[in-house]
Protein backbone atom coordinates (compact mmCIF):
# COMPACT_ATOMS: atom_id res chain seq x y z
CA UNK A 1 0.00 0.00 0.00
CA UNK A 2 1.28 3.31 -1.35
CA UNK A 3 -0.32 6.36 0.70
CA UNK A 4 1.01 10.14 -0.21
CA UNK A 5 -0.46 13.00 2.11
CA UNK A 6 -0.82 16.34 0.62
CA UNK A 7 -0.29 18.68 3.69
CA UNK A 8 1.30 22.07 5.29
CA UNK A 9 3.31 20.12 7.97
CA UNK A 10 4.95 17.14 6.32
CA UNK A 11 7.18 16.80 9.19
CA UNK A 12 4.75 16.21 12.09
CA UNK A 13 2.63 14.17 10.16
CA UNK A 14 5.23 12.11 8.68
CA UNK A 15 6.70 11.72 12.46
CA UNK A 16 3.51 10.23 13.99
CA UNK A 17 3.44 7.85 11.38
CA UNK A 18 6.61 6.40 11.41
CA UNK A 19 6.44 5.21 14.95
CA UNK A 20 5.41 2.36 16.28
CA UNK A 21 3.43 -0.88 14.16
CA UNK A 22 2.86 1.74 10.98
CA UNK A 23 6.78 3.00 11.10
CA UNK A 24 8.02 -0.66 11.66
CA UNK A 25 6.04 -1.58 8.75
CA UNK A 26 7.18 1.31 6.49
CA UNK A 27 10.90 0.27 7.89
CA UNK A 28 10.36 -3.20 6.00
CA UNK A 29 9.13 -1.75 3.07
CA UNK A 30 5.16 -3.20 3.72
CA UNK A 31 3.81 -0.15 3.49
CA UNK A 32 5.16 2.76 1.43
CA UNK A 33 3.97 6.80 3.17
CA UNK A 34 5.24 9.76 1.77
CA UNK A 35 4.52 13.37 3.58
CA UNK A 36 4.15 16.27 0.82
CA UNK A 37 4.70 20.24 1.13
CA UNK A 38 2.09 21.78 -0.51
CA UNK A 39 3.82 24.92 -0.10
CA UNK A 40 6.96 23.13 -2.60
CA UNK A 41 4.24 23.56 -5.73
CA UNK A 42 3.44 27.51 -5.25
CA UNK A 43 3.95 29.58 -8.61
CA UNK A 44 5.10 32.24 -6.43
CA UNK A 45 8.27 33.81 -4.50
CA UNK A 46 6.14 34.22 -1.11
CA UNK A 47 4.96 30.22 -1.49
CA UNK A 48 1.48 31.44 -0.91
CA UNK A 49 -1.10 28.42 -0.87
CA UNK A 50 -4.24 30.58 0.14
CA UNK A 51 -5.83 33.39 -0.82
CA UNK A 52 -8.99 35.74 0.37
CA UNK A 53 -12.64 33.83 -0.81
CA UNK A 54 -14.69 35.73 -3.11
CA UNK A 55 -18.14 36.79 -1.77
CA UNK A 56 -16.20 38.15 1.70
CA UNK A 57 -15.84 35.90 5.20
CA UNK A 58 -13.56 35.26 7.61
CA UNK A 59 -9.87 33.43 6.93
CA UNK A 60 -9.13 32.15 3.62
CA UNK A 61 -9.07 29.88 1.39
CA UNK A 62 -6.47 27.18 -0.11
CA UNK A 63 -5.76 27.73 -3.78
CA UNK A 64 -6.08 25.23 -6.83
CA UNK A 65 -3.35 25.49 -8.27
CA UNK A 66 -0.59 24.24 -5.58
CA UNK A 67 -2.85 21.80 -3.92
CA UNK A 68 -3.67 20.57 -8.04
CA UNK A 69 0.58 20.72 -9.31
CA UNK A 70 1.42 18.87 -6.09
CA UNK A 71 -1.12 15.88 -6.73
CA UNK A 72 0.34 16.06 -10.15
CA UNK A 73 3.61 14.94 -8.64
CA UNK A 74 2.81 12.37 -6.70
CA UNK A 75 0.77 10.64 -9.64
CA UNK A 76 3.91 10.28 -11.60
CA UNK A 77 4.76 6.90 -11.82
CA UNK A 78 1.51 6.08 -10.63
CA UNK A 79 -0.35 4.96 -13.70
CA UNK A 80 -0.06 1.23 -13.07
CA UNK A 81 -1.76 1.79 -9.24
CA UNK A 82 -5.34 1.77 -8.14
CA UNK A 83 -5.25 5.44 -6.86
CA UNK A 84 -8.16 6.74 -4.98
CA UNK A 85 -7.72 10.76 -4.08
CA UNK A 86 -9.38 11.65 -1.03
CA UNK A 87 -10.13 15.03 0.67
CA UNK A 88 -10.17 14.94 4.09
CA UNK A 89 -13.40 17.21 4.96
CA UNK A 90 -16.17 17.62 7.88
CA UNK A 91 -18.77 17.55 5.03
CA UNK A 92 -17.41 13.83 3.68
CA UNK A 93 -19.23 10.91 4.19
CA UNK A 94 -18.47 9.12 7.84
CA UNK A 95 -15.23 7.13 8.18
CA UNK A 96 -16.26 3.72 9.44
CA UNK A 97 -14.07 0.23 9.66
CA UNK A 98 -16.16 -1.00 6.76
CA UNK A 99 -14.75 2.20 4.51
CA UNK A 100 -10.76 1.57 6.21
CA UNK A 101 -11.60 -2.21 4.67
CA UNK A 102 -12.79 -1.15 1.00
CA UNK A 103 -9.64 1.34 0.88
CA UNK A 104 -7.39 -1.41 1.48
CA UNK A 105 -9.15 -4.00 -0.54
CA UNK A 106 -9.93 -1.94 -3.71
CA UNK A 107 -6.90 0.47 -4.11
CA UNK A 108 -2.49 0.32 -3.74
CA UNK A 109 -2.61 3.89 -4.11
CA UNK A 110 -4.12 6.76 -1.87
CA UNK A 111 -3.63 10.21 -1.80
CA UNK A 112 -4.70 12.09 1.37
CA UNK A 113 -5.22 16.03 0.75
CA UNK A 114 -5.29 17.96 4.13
CA UNK A 115 -7.36 21.16 3.78
CA UNK A 116 -6.44 23.98 6.29
CA UNK A 117 -7.82 27.94 7.03
CA UNK A 118 -11.33 27.83 5.65
CA UNK A 119 -10.84 24.79 3.02
CA UNK A 120 -9.91 24.06 -0.63
CA UNK A 121 -10.87 25.60 -3.52
CA UNK A 122 -13.99 24.15 -4.93
CA UNK A 123 -12.53 23.82 -8.05
CA UNK A 124 -10.17 21.35 -7.08
CA UNK A 125 -12.39 19.30 -5.35
CA UNK A 126 -14.99 18.90 -8.34
CA UNK A 127 -11.80 18.54 -10.63
CA UNK A 128 -9.17 16.39 -8.53
CA UNK A 129 -11.48 14.78 -5.73
CA UNK A 130 -12.48 11.23 -5.69
CA UNK A 131 -14.31 11.48 -2.83
CA UNK A 132 -14.32 13.09 0.73
CA UNK A 133 -14.03 11.38 4.02
CA UNK A 134 -14.99 12.93 7.39
CA UNK A 135 -14.11 11.73 10.78
CA UNK A 136 -17.49 12.68 12.40
CA UNK A 137 -19.31 15.74 12.66
CA UNK A 138 -16.86 18.07 14.00
CA UNK A 139 -14.68 20.63 12.62
CA UNK A 140 -11.15 20.12 13.01
CA UNK A 141 -8.42 23.33 12.44
CA UNK A 142 -6.96 21.05 9.42
CA UNK A 143 -7.31 17.61 8.17
CA UNK A 144 -3.89 16.01 8.97
CA UNK A 145 -5.46 14.56 12.09
CA UNK A 146 -8.17 12.86 10.44
CA UNK A 147 -5.57 11.96 7.27
CA UNK A 148 -3.26 9.85 9.99
CA UNK A 149 -6.36 8.48 11.05
CA UNK A 150 -7.39 6.86 8.07
CA UNK A 151 -4.01 6.26 7.04
CA UNK A 152 -3.25 4.10 10.03
CA UNK A 153 -6.24 2.15 10.17
CA UNK A 154 -5.72 0.90 6.39
CA UNK A 155 -2.50 0.22 6.92
CA UNK A 156 -3.07 -2.12 10.21
CA UNK A 157 -5.26 -3.87 7.40
CA UNK A 158 -2.33 -4.61 4.86
CA UNK A 159 -0.92 -7.96 5.00
CA UNK A 160 2.25 -8.05 7.47
CA UNK A 161 1.40 -5.13 8.94
CA UNK A 162 0.22 -6.84 12.46
CA UNK A 163 1.32 -10.05 13.08
CA UNK A 164 -1.77 -12.42 12.51
CA UNK A 165 -4.95 -11.61 10.80
CA UNK A 166 -6.73 -12.07 14.09
CA UNK A 167 -4.97 -8.95 15.76
CA UNK A 168 -7.88 -6.83 13.77
CA UNK A 169 -10.80 -8.99 13.22
CA UNK A 170 -11.64 -9.55 16.64
CA UNK A 171 -11.46 -5.83 17.39
CA UNK A 172 -14.09 -3.34 17.71
CA UNK A 173 -15.88 -2.43 14.77
CA UNK A 174 -14.59 -5.72 12.19
CA UNK A 175 -17.71 -7.35 12.16
CA UNK A 176 -20.21 -4.98 13.15
CA UNK A 177 -19.61 -5.15 16.69
CA UNK A 178 -17.26 -3.67 19.55
CA UNK A 179 -14.16 -5.54 21.06
CA UNK A 180 -14.52 -7.72 24.28
CA UNK A 181 -13.06 -6.35 27.22
CA UNK A 182 -9.08 -7.10 28.00
CA UNK A 183 -7.48 -7.28 30.96
CA UNK A 184 -3.67 -7.94 32.01
CA UNK A 185 -1.45 -8.18 35.46
CA UNK A 186 -1.80 -7.89 38.36
CA UNK A 187 -4.74 -10.47 38.87
CA UNK A 188 -6.40 -8.27 41.24
CA UNK A 189 -6.49 -3.95 41.08
CA UNK A 190 -7.85 -2.07 43.55
CA UNK A 191 -10.30 -4.94 44.56
CA UNK A 192 -11.17 -5.45 40.96
CA UNK A 193 -10.29 -8.67 39.54
CA UNK A 194 -10.01 -10.28 36.68
CA UNK A 195 -12.94 -12.48 34.68
CA UNK A 196 -12.16 -15.92 36.44
CA UNK A 197 -12.73 -17.35 32.75
CA UNK A 198 -9.83 -15.93 31.65
CA UNK A 199 -7.49 -17.63 34.18
CA UNK A 200 -8.81 -21.26 33.83
CA UNK A 201 -7.26 -21.87 30.14
CA UNK A 202 -10.32 -23.33 28.96
CA UNK A 203 -10.00 -21.43 25.46
CA UNK A 204 -13.43 -22.37 23.96
CA UNK A 205 -15.23 -20.87 27.13
CA UNK A 206 -12.72 -18.12 26.92
CA UNK A 207 -14.02 -17.36 22.69
CA UNK A 208 -17.68 -17.86 23.59
CA UNK A 209 -17.13 -15.41 27.16
CA UNK A 210 -15.61 -12.92 24.66
CA UNK A 211 -18.26 -13.41 21.97
CA UNK A 212 -21.13 -12.48 24.51
CA UNK A 213 -19.27 -9.76 25.93
CA UNK A 214 -18.75 -8.10 22.52
CA UNK A 215 -22.58 -8.36 21.96
CA UNK A 216 -23.37 -7.11 25.61
CA UNK A 217 -21.09 -4.07 25.27
CA UNK A 218 -22.29 -3.05 21.76
CA UNK A 219 -25.99 -3.24 23.07
CA UNK A 220 -25.19 -1.43 25.78
CA UNK A 221 -22.24 1.25 24.08
CA UNK A 222 -23.48 1.79 20.63
CA UNK A 223 -27.27 1.21 20.69
CA UNK A 224 -27.15 2.20 16.99
CA UNK A 225 -24.48 -0.60 15.76
CA UNK A 226 -26.53 -3.17 17.78
CA UNK A 227 -29.52 -2.56 16.01
CA UNK A 228 -27.78 -3.07 12.83
CA UNK A 229 -26.42 -6.24 13.38
CA UNK A 230 -27.19 -9.07 12.09
CA UNK A 231 -26.75 -12.89 13.58
CA UNK A 232 -24.72 -14.82 10.95
CA UNK A 233 -24.72 -18.18 13.70
CA UNK A 234 -26.76 -19.93 15.72
CA UNK A 235 -23.83 -19.26 18.54
CA UNK A 236 -24.60 -15.70 18.00
CA UNK A 237 -28.27 -16.06 18.20
CA UNK A 238 -28.12 -18.09 21.24
CA UNK A 239 -26.25 -15.55 23.06
CA UNK A 240 -28.52 -12.79 21.97
CA UNK A 241 -31.37 -14.98 23.72
CA UNK A 242 -28.81 -15.00 26.88
CA UNK A 243 -28.56 -11.35 27.06
CA UNK A 244 -32.44 -10.71 26.34
CA UNK A 245 -32.71 -13.33 29.03
CA UNK A 246 -30.17 -11.36 31.61
CA UNK A 247 -31.18 -7.73 30.84
CA UNK A 248 -33.74 -7.42 33.64
CA UNK A 249 -31.10 -8.12 35.84
CA UNK A 250 -28.78 -6.45 37.85
CA UNK A 251 -25.38 -5.56 36.84
CA UNK A 252 -21.93 -5.33 39.05
CA UNK A 253 -20.66 -1.42 38.32
CA UNK A 254 -17.98 -1.50 41.36
CA UNK A 255 -15.88 -3.12 43.17
CA UNK A 256 -17.41 -6.10 44.97
CA UNK A 257 -15.73 -6.83 48.31
CA UNK A 258 -17.13 -9.42 51.25
CA UNK A 259 -17.28 -9.13 54.65
CA UNK A 260 -18.14 -11.61 57.94
CA UNK A 261 -22.03 -12.14 58.11
CA UNK A 262 -23.83 -10.97 61.30
CA UNK A 263 -27.47 -12.06 62.12
CA UNK A 264 -29.05 -8.96 60.80
CA UNK A 265 -27.78 -10.13 57.56
CA UNK A 266 -30.32 -13.70 57.86
CA UNK A 267 -33.28 -12.19 56.25
CA UNK A 268 -31.16 -11.51 52.85
CA UNK A 269 -29.50 -14.52 53.03
CA UNK A 270 -32.22 -16.66 53.92
CA UNK A 271 -34.38 -14.65 50.56
CA UNK A 272 -31.16 -15.47 48.69
CA UNK A 273 -31.66 -19.19 49.78
CA UNK A 274 -35.55 -19.24 48.60
CA UNK A 275 -34.57 -17.49 45.37
CA UNK A 276 -31.88 -20.90 45.05
CA UNK A 277 -34.04 -23.36 46.40
CA UNK A 278 -37.08 -22.48 43.85
CA UNK A 279 -34.28 -22.58 40.80
CA UNK A 280 -32.99 -25.73 41.75
CA UNK A 281 -36.62 -26.91 41.79
CA UNK A 282 -37.51 -25.45 38.51
CA UNK A 283 -34.46 -27.84 36.98
CA UNK A 284 -35.67 -31.18 39.38
CA UNK A 285 -32.61 -30.74 41.13
CA UNK A 286 -33.27 -32.74 44.75
CA UNK A 287 -31.07 -30.54 46.73
CA UNK A 288 -31.84 -27.36 49.34
CA UNK A 289 -35.91 -29.20 49.17
CA UNK A 290 -36.67 -29.35 52.33
CA UNK A 291 -36.19 -26.87 55.28
CA UNK A 292 -31.99 -27.17 55.01
CA UNK A 293 -30.50 -24.47 54.90
CA UNK A 294 -32.38 -22.71 57.76
CA UNK A 295 -31.88 -19.47 60.22
CA UNK A 296 -30.82 -22.20 62.76
CA UNK A 297 -28.05 -23.27 60.42
CA UNK A 298 -26.44 -19.50 59.26
CA UNK A 299 -26.98 -18.92 63.13
CA UNK A 300 -24.50 -21.03 63.90
CA UNK A 301 -22.04 -20.20 60.97
CA UNK A 302 -21.87 -16.90 62.07
CA UNK A 303 -21.08 -17.85 65.50
CA UNK A 304 -18.00 -20.02 64.20
CA UNK A 305 -17.18 -17.08 62.12
CA UNK A 306 -17.90 -19.20 58.79
CA UNK A 307 -19.99 -17.05 57.08
CA UNK A 308 -19.63 -14.44 54.55
CA UNK A 309 -21.82 -11.82 52.63
CA UNK A 310 -20.31 -10.66 49.20
CA UNK A 311 -21.28 -6.13 48.99
CA UNK A 312 -21.87 -4.04 46.08
CA UNK A 313 -22.35 -0.87 47.36
CA UNK A 314 -24.81 -1.47 49.91
CA UNK A 315 -26.51 -4.62 48.85
CA UNK A 316 -25.56 -7.93 48.89
CA UNK A 317 -25.72 -10.12 45.99
CA UNK A 318 -24.53 -13.42 47.23
CA UNK A 319 -23.45 -15.37 50.11
CA UNK A 320 -20.94 -18.25 51.23
CA UNK A 321 -19.96 -20.26 54.43
CA UNK A 322 -16.12 -21.40 54.45
CA UNK A 323 -14.98 -23.53 56.81
CA UNK A 324 -11.56 -24.15 57.92
CA UNK A 325 -12.30 -27.67 59.77
CA UNK A 326 -11.75 -30.93 57.63
CA UNK A 327 -15.18 -32.90 56.47
CA UNK A 328 -15.36 -36.01 57.52
CA UNK A 329 -17.23 -37.33 54.57
CA UNK A 330 -14.37 -36.45 52.32
CA UNK A 331 -12.46 -39.19 53.41
CA UNK A 332 -15.01 -41.50 51.47
CA UNK A 333 -14.38 -40.56 48.37
CA UNK A 334 -15.34 -42.95 45.22
CA UNK A 335 -14.84 -43.23 41.62
CA UNK A 336 -11.33 -40.96 42.38
CA UNK A 337 -9.39 -39.25 45.01
CA UNK A 338 -7.81 -36.26 46.04
CA UNK A 339 -5.13 -34.58 44.19
CA UNK A 340 -3.10 -33.93 47.42
CA UNK A 341 -2.93 -34.75 51.17
CA UNK A 342 -3.22 -30.93 52.16
CA UNK A 343 -4.81 -29.19 54.70
CA UNK A 344 -7.86 -27.45 53.27
CA UNK A 345 -10.69 -26.03 53.73
CA UNK A 346 -14.74 -26.30 52.47
CA UNK A 347 -16.87 -24.51 50.70
CA UNK A 348 -20.71 -25.41 52.12
CA UNK A 349 -23.44 -23.40 51.39
CA UNK A 350 -23.23 -20.59 48.89
CA UNK A 351 -25.37 -19.05 46.64
CA UNK A 352 -26.10 -16.02 44.31
CA UNK A 353 -29.17 -13.67 44.31
CA UNK A 354 -31.36 -14.16 41.17
CA UNK A 355 -31.22 -10.83 40.23
CA UNK A 356 -27.95 -10.67 40.06
CA UNK A 357 -27.92 -14.17 37.52
CA UNK A 358 -25.25 -13.66 34.70
CA UNK A 359 -23.90 -10.47 36.56
CA UNK A 360 -20.91 -12.03 37.77
CA UNK A 361 -22.07 -12.73 41.34
CA UNK A 362 -21.06 -16.30 41.16
CA UNK A 363 -17.64 -15.65 40.01
CA UNK A 364 -17.24 -13.10 42.66
CA UNK A 365 -18.28 -15.58 45.42
CA UNK A 366 -15.28 -17.77 43.77
CA UNK A 367 -12.99 -15.34 44.42
CA UNK A 368 -14.00 -13.99 47.84
CA UNK A 369 -13.57 -17.64 49.06
CA UNK A 370 -10.53 -18.18 47.71
CA UNK A 371 -9.38 -14.88 49.24
CA UNK A 372 -10.80 -16.03 52.42
CA UNK A 373 -9.07 -19.06 52.46
CA UNK A 374 -6.11 -17.34 52.02
CA UNK A 375 -7.01 -15.74 54.74
CA UNK A 376 -6.79 -19.06 56.64
CA UNK A 377 -3.49 -19.76 56.08
CA UNK A 378 -4.81 -22.39 53.43
CA UNK A 379 -4.49 -23.09 49.64
CA UNK A 380 -7.15 -25.95 49.59
CA UNK A 381 -10.52 -26.19 48.66
CA UNK A 382 -13.10 -28.53 48.66
CA UNK A 383 -16.77 -28.13 47.36
CA UNK A 384 -19.05 -30.94 46.86
CA UNK A 385 -22.32 -29.97 44.64
CA UNK A 386 -25.91 -32.19 43.93
CA UNK A 387 -24.62 -34.74 40.73
CA UNK A 388 -27.50 -32.62 38.46
CA UNK A 389 -26.11 -29.16 39.58
CA UNK A 390 -24.75 -28.55 36.23
CA UNK A 391 -24.78 -24.78 36.20
CA UNK A 392 -22.75 -25.29 39.80
CA UNK A 393 -20.38 -27.91 38.50
CA UNK A 394 -19.68 -25.24 35.03
CA UNK A 395 -18.62 -22.41 37.74
CA UNK A 396 -16.32 -24.86 39.39
CA UNK A 397 -15.14 -25.92 36.66
CA UNK A 398 -14.66 -22.15 34.88
CA UNK A 399 -12.90 -21.16 38.11
CA UNK A 400 -10.36 -23.46 38.20
CA UNK A 401 -12.06 -26.29 40.23
CA UNK A 402 -11.25 -30.07 39.11
CA UNK A 403 -13.55 -32.70 39.27
CA UNK A 404 -12.14 -35.54 42.15
CA UNK A 405 -14.82 -38.25 42.43
CA UNK A 406 -18.15 -38.60 44.16
CA UNK A 407 -19.30 -38.29 48.13
CA UNK A 408 -22.59 -39.03 50.03
CA UNK A 409 -23.82 -36.80 52.22
CA UNK A 410 -26.73 -36.35 54.65
CA UNK A 411 -27.42 -32.90 55.67
CA UNK A 412 -30.82 -33.57 54.38
CA UNK A 413 -32.56 -36.70 55.00
CA UNK A 414 -34.76 -38.11 52.62
CA UNK A 415 -33.08 -36.37 49.99
CA UNK A 416 -30.97 -37.58 47.21
CA UNK A 417 -27.66 -37.61 48.60
CA UNK A 418 -25.41 -38.34 46.09
CA UNK A 419 -22.85 -35.30 45.59
CA UNK A 420 -20.04 -34.81 43.12
CA UNK A 421 -16.66 -33.71 44.63
CA UNK A 422 -14.06 -30.97 43.08
CA UNK A 423 -11.43 -28.93 44.16
CA UNK A 424 -8.56 -26.71 43.48
CA UNK A 425 -5.29 -25.67 44.92
CA UNK A 426 -4.69 -21.88 45.19
CA UNK A 427 -1.50 -20.50 43.46
CA UNK A 428 0.73 -18.14 45.11
CA UNK A 429 -0.20 -14.81 44.73
CA UNK A 430 2.32 -12.83 42.21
Amino acid sequence: MKIDILTLFPDTVSAVLHESIIGRAAAKGIVDINCVQIRDFTENKQKQVDDYPYGGGFGCVMMAQPLKSCLEHVMQGAEKLRSRVIYLSPQGQPYTQETAKRLNRDYDHLVLVCGHYEGVDERFIEACVDEEISLGDFVLTGGEIAAMAVADSVCRLVPGVLADEQCYTGESHWDGLLEYPQYTRPENWEGRGVPEILLNGDHARIERWRRKQQLARTRDKRPDMFAAFEPQTEEDRKLLRELEKEQGRKKLTGPVTYRAASGEDIPRILEIVQDARESLARFHIDQWQGAYPDAARFEEDIRLGQCFVLMHGADIPAFFVLSPLPEPGYDAITDGRWSADLPYCVLHRAAAAKEYRGSGAAQALIRCAEEQARAYGLKCIRVDTHRKNKPMQALLRESGFRYRGNILVDSEPGHDPRRQAFEKILKDKK
